[in-house]
């Protein structure tokens, strides 16, 4: 395990049941692993019998491993305050006692201080009316939890539906935040069925980005607006990953938002394209990434013009351009139909 993880960081949270916890994080893109199990009390080597004393001062918990190039320790901290009710002393939801109590234990100073502001971040966001009394503390040790616990979700799939569906967690999340569901970015798929798409390996992307485009892909920067490749670019042709070379966007959809930046009213390939929400200091947007490159594109607002109301507002850094006269021989032959289409209605 330890050559495995070498590059991952773990974060270490409590949020009352750890099956459910355990199957929200493994929808989030950039965590590797997720470990279910039991710390912040004095027992060691509990069992599930032990802790479900409420004696034993342990809380259920994970250990969420993650790749810091693909997901921030902010980012997982988002995750979480998204998937718990931090007002609540006493457990979470219809599980009560201590050991369901919610708590962040720091593995270091970086980790409280961005933790301490995250929890800061939150009650000033005013999205609870009661207090925030989720604690941050030291982590000292963690004990893993029995095999039968671990990726519950996937080996007991009817008993862990009909539990969480009477837990009452996702009415109160979806009553908290809203329906909106985070979709992750993992590569599945292929929208034409003839080509795979897929992204290369850190070491590659180095080699084959400048630095502003690794700045913007990997790690959710933003170019400077009107000083960058294509915020004026006005030739026919379509818009693909810098990083995949998916499709993405289409000239015919490109207009002028004014903005400084590259706008679309929207996707060429819808299956091409997640959306996530976008936290950062709890001012909510809406992220848009590839799918298989997981590459970080801009956002999108709802205030572009008719006929779908939105802006698709994307850096240059994480986009190729194809022209129209280059598709053929590009690989992208089957998008020249829509620009003789156009030719056709002009005529």
């Amino acid at each position: 395990m330890q050559e495995e993880q070498t590059n991952l960081k773990v974060a270490t949270l409590a949020g009352g049941c750890f099956w459910c916890l355990a199957a929200d994080f493994e929808n989030v893109s950039g965590v590797t692993k997720v470990i279910s199990g039991y710390t912040g009390g004095q027992k060691e080597n509990p069992t599930y019998e032990e802790v479900s004393t409420g004696k034993t001062g342990h809380h259920e918990a994970l250990q969420v491993y993650y790749d810091p190039s693909k997901v921030s320790y902010e980012q997982v901290l988002d995750v979480f305050w998204r998937h718990i009710d931090p007002t609540d002393p006493g457990g979470q939801f219809a599980d009560r006692g201590p050991q369901y109590r919610t708590a962040i234990f720091h593995h270091d100073e970086e980790q409280k201080r961005i933790a301490e502001k995250s929890k800061a971040d939150l009650e000033q966001s005013g999205q609870f009316k009661k207090p925030i009394v989720t604690p941050i503390v030291k982590f000292s040790r963690f004990y893993e939890a029995e095999f039968y616990h671990q990726d519950y979700h996937r080996k007991s799939p009817i008993r862990y539906k009909i539990y969480r569906l009477g837990s009452g967690r996702d009415r109160f999340l979806g009553e908290t935040w809203g329906k909106e569901k985070e979709t992750g970015a993992n590569p599945s798929g292929n929208p034409r069925g003839t080509k795979t798409y897929s992204k290369p390996d850190d070491s590659t992307l180095k080699k084959m980005l400048t630095p502003l485009q690794y700045e913007v892909t990997q790690h959710e920067g933003t170019e400077p607006p009107f000083q960058n490749e294509y915020d004026d670019n006005k030739r026919e042709g379509i818009y693909v990953d810098i990083v995949s070379g998916e499709p993405l966007f289409s000239s015919l959809d490109k207009y002028d938002s004014g903005t400084g930046w590259p706008s679309f009213t929207k996707p060429l390939e819808p299956e091409n394209v997640t959306t996530r929400k976008d936290r950062k200091l709890f001012a909510v947007r809406i992220e848009v990434r590839s799918k298989h490159g997981d590459s970080h594109l801009g956002h999108v607002f709802p205030d572009g013009p008719a006929p779908t109301g939105q802006r698709y507002c994307m850096n240059s850094a994480a986009l190729r351009f194809i022209p129209k006269e280059a598709l053929e021989k590009g690989g992208y032959g089957e998008y020249l139909k829509l620009f003789a289409r156009k030719l056709e209605k002009s005529v």
